[in-house]
């Protein structure tokens, strides 16, 4: 091809392998997880904690994250259905810890 060739500059979705790329898949989503690895890697980069950061480790932030929330969620809903309410409220969430502490 020529440089003048309209087809030289045609861009198209193949790579190097020369296959048709699919529909691009976020990290959470190949994590399996609802919290944003993307987001969380781009804010342990700026938050000058180490000089590099592993591709491997936002993804396993994340899932701690989400078992924490996961964990304290149910103990919250646990205290809201005790109470007969439908909803969650703040209170809910300190309860757990206050009928942990005996």
């Amino acid at each position: 091809m020529t440089s003048m060739d309209p087809m030289a500059y045609v861009i198209t979705d193949r790579g190097e392998s020369g296959k048709v790329k699919g529909k691009s898949r976020s990290r959470s989503s190949r994590a399996g997880s609802k919290f944003p690895v993307g987001r969380i890697h781009r804010l342990l980069r700026q938050g000058n904690y180490a000089e590099r950061i592993g591709a491997g480790a936002p993804v396993y932030l994340a899932a701690v994250i989400e078992y924490l929330t996961a964990e304290v969620l149910e103990l919250a809903g646990n205290a809201a259905r005790d109470s007969k309410k439908t909803r969650i409220i703040p209170r809910h969430c300190n309860w757990p810890s206050e009928m942990t502490k005996n």
